[in-house]
């Protein structure tokens, strides 16, 4: 194992980079140029937070080599039973450190906004894309990300219209473009008084959250800017101000909005933020799709393609269709278990 992680992340070559980053820091003249002093900062966390990981698996993998030898000889069943858990860590370890090298796009490592709509279907689509919206709560707070509900529009009956939620985390784009695309729901409908099976349809979406260094062009001619009230928790002052903000920008006819803000201001802020961000995003789909022209790319994963089907009734199934990956516990997918599918995918297909 440590020959083929040092072929993936060629530890030599970081350590060299990080000796002349380091030099470069100890100068005396280092913080007279800030953005210089911060671009070399950042560089420096960047390469630690491959070459940190990677020897610790080294050292774990070396530790075990050492012991094995010595458990054999004594016969402990007990002690290498835990020496073949400790490989089997640090292959995952070592996993997990190939699929980050996969995420080299430009904004994977960001956060990320995601939305939910629900398609056509009335109140059993709304009652899908709420499932939808828990799901993915579910799946970033597994990975020790944070999320935040930053929109949401109750359907009429039941469930919700639409929804966009904010995951902050390292690699939460890289991770959760996997998920963009139109996911299928099969079930027995609980809002149907004949008990008939159902098929239900939700679009995803999912942008980087850019940073405030990244200059994107809007102008403001461009956008229109619309305040209503917000619906939902948030006491009397949510119910009696017209505090949220939807902003449509017209050239592209992206429309953004957020409620989760206390003040129309910071609404109208979250909204620009959130405007950046599906610009952005649109650019690199953009460029995805010029990329697979020029390459003669054969494989269609473009926004609006049925990426995944959710069947509950007559039997339980999870199917991507892009990678064929199948689950049949539907019940522990819906509670978040999601990786299998997007390890698959960023197998498949990579990074944007």
């Amino acid at each position: 194992m440590p020959s083929t992680c040092g072929g993936i992340f060629e530890g030599a070559e970081k350590e060299k980079k990080i000796k002349a980053l380091e030099e470069a820091s100890l100068e005396e003249t280092f913080w007279t140029d800030q953005a210089r002093a911060q671009k070399i900062i950042a560089e420096l966390n960047e390469l630690r937070s491959w070459l940190n990981p990677y020897y610790d698996i080294v050292r774990r993998i070396d530790d075990v080599a050492a012991l094995f030898e010595e458990a054999k000889k004594e016969k402990d069943e007990t002690f290498l039973a835990e020496l073949a858990k400790e490989v089997e860590a640090c292959e995952k370890k070592t996993e997990e450190l190939e699929f980050r090298k996969m995420l080299s796009g430009e904004y994977d490592r960001s956060n990320c906004f995601l939305s939910i709509n629900a398609g056509a279907g009335g109140t059993e689509a709304c009652d899908w894309a709420q499932m939808l919206l828990r799901m993915y709560q579910r799946w970033a707070t597994s990975r020790g990300w944070k999320v935040s509900v930053v929109d949401v529009l109750d359907g009429e009956v039941a469930g919700i219209r639409n929804a966009t939620i904010h995951i902050v985390g390292e690699y939460a784009y890289g991770f959760a473009q996997a998920e963009r695309g139109v996911h299928r729901l099969v079930r027995i409908s609980p809002f149907d008084s004949n008990a008939r099976r159902h098929t239900s349809f939700a679009a995803i979406d999912v942008s980087p959250t850019i940073s405030d260094d990244v200059v994107v062009e809007i102008r403001p001619e461009d956008i229109r800017i619309d305040t209503y009230r917000a619906s939902g928790a948030g006491g009397q002052h949510v119910n009696k101000t017209d505090s949220a903000v939807r902003i449509t920008h017209l050239p592209t006819n992206i429309i953004v909005s957020s409620q989760g803000e206390r003040s129309q201001i910071q609404n109208r802020e979250a909204c620009m933020k959130m405007l950046r961000s599906r610009l952005v995003a649109a650019e690199l789909e953009k460029r995805q799709k010029t990329l697979q022209t020029l390459s003669g790319e054969k494989k269609s994963i473009e926004w609006g393609s049925q990426i995944r089907s959710y069947v509950f009734q007559p039997y339980t199934l999870v199917k991507d269709h892009r990678t064929g990956v199948e689950v049949g516990n539907a019940g522990a997918v819906m509670d978040g278990a999601l990786d299998e599918f997007i390890y698959a995918y960023l197998k498949e297909f990579g990074g944007a």
